[in-house]
């Protein structure tokens, strides 16, 4: 599936993983091998409290074809200060930082909140806007608001986005589309009763698409259930071939395309 009919690794790309999580403690030398032999050659980790930093751009310093982004989750607002745009901006500083966030809503868990998840949101958005990074979207439960949201502030200065993980409704994907954003397959795209998701994909542009593990969360088949790892985006990548009537190497070539341009600081 992700082999080439030359023996070699088709190269495709994780757009967004959490390689300084737990899960992974004493062995991501190896399961970046793993990744790297699956034909992973780039991957984005993702910081999800800004304290933890320093953790994440060392994981990336260390691992060729390896970037990082930063930024505070919704689900983690309440617990964590609230993040300056300056402090984001610095972190753009960095040759291996390519994206804000993930940032963004959550209401599925941390509804409470909602009031300083949005204003956290309105933070890293303006962070984008100065950076040109691009932005990188949670959201769960919160489809109106995310929309609302993201369509003002566009309005009021241009920057990129990706619904990371998407698997939010059709209106919300319509409403990042109009605004010249992408959308992220995960597992999730490639699970069993995920048909609906599918149709969401297969009505989006092709060159709007990227894939993602959002490891060690939403491993697709034949591994949903266990813990997920980079090397399993191919899996994922397989079933978007099938979305898009595209062999595995096409569709793995365009998001890789797809991600050069989204996150550009990272392109091949």
């Amino acid at each position: 599936m992700s082999v080439s009919d030359a023996g070699t690794a088709v190269p495709i790309v994780d757009s967004h993983c959490h390689l300084d999580f737990p899960q992974f403690e004493g062995e991501r030398d190896a399961l970046i091998a793993r990744a790297r032999a699956a034909g992973v050659t780039r991957m984005v980790t993702i910081c999800t409290k800004l304290r933890e930093e320093p953790q994440v751009r060392a994981i990336a310093e260390a691992h060729e074809g390896v970037f990082y982004a930063a930024g505070t989750h919704p689900m983690s607002v309440a617990e964590e200060p609230m993040v300056a745009v300056a402090d984001l901006v610095a972190l753009a500083d960095h040759p291996k930082f390519v994206g804000i966030g993930e940032t963004g809503l959550d209401y599925h868990y941390t509804a409470e909140s909602a009031a300083a998840q949005q204003e956290s949101l309105r933070i890293h958005i303006e962070a984008a806007r100065q950076t040109g990074l691009p932005l990188i979207i949670h959201a769960r439960d919160a489809d109106d608001d995310m929309a609302r949201i993201l369509t003002e502030e566009h309005r009021a200065g241009a920057y990129s986005c990706v619904m990371h993980c998407f698997s939010s409704g059709a209106g919300l994907a319509r409403a990042a589309l109009d605004l010249g954003f992408y959308l992220s397959m995960s597992g999730i795209a490639a699970f069993p009763r995920s048909a609906e998701l599918r149709e969401i994909f297969a009505a989006a542009p092709i060159d709007r698409i990227v894939v993602e593990t959002d490891a060690p969360y939403l491993a697709p088949p034949p591994h949903r259930g266990k813990r997920n790892e980079p090397a399993f985006v191919a899996h994922t990548a397989a079933k978007g071939g099938e979305v898009f009537g595209l062999d595995y190497a096409a569709f793995a070539a365009q998001t890789s395309k797809n991600f050069d341009r989204l996150f550009s600081k990272a392109a091949a």
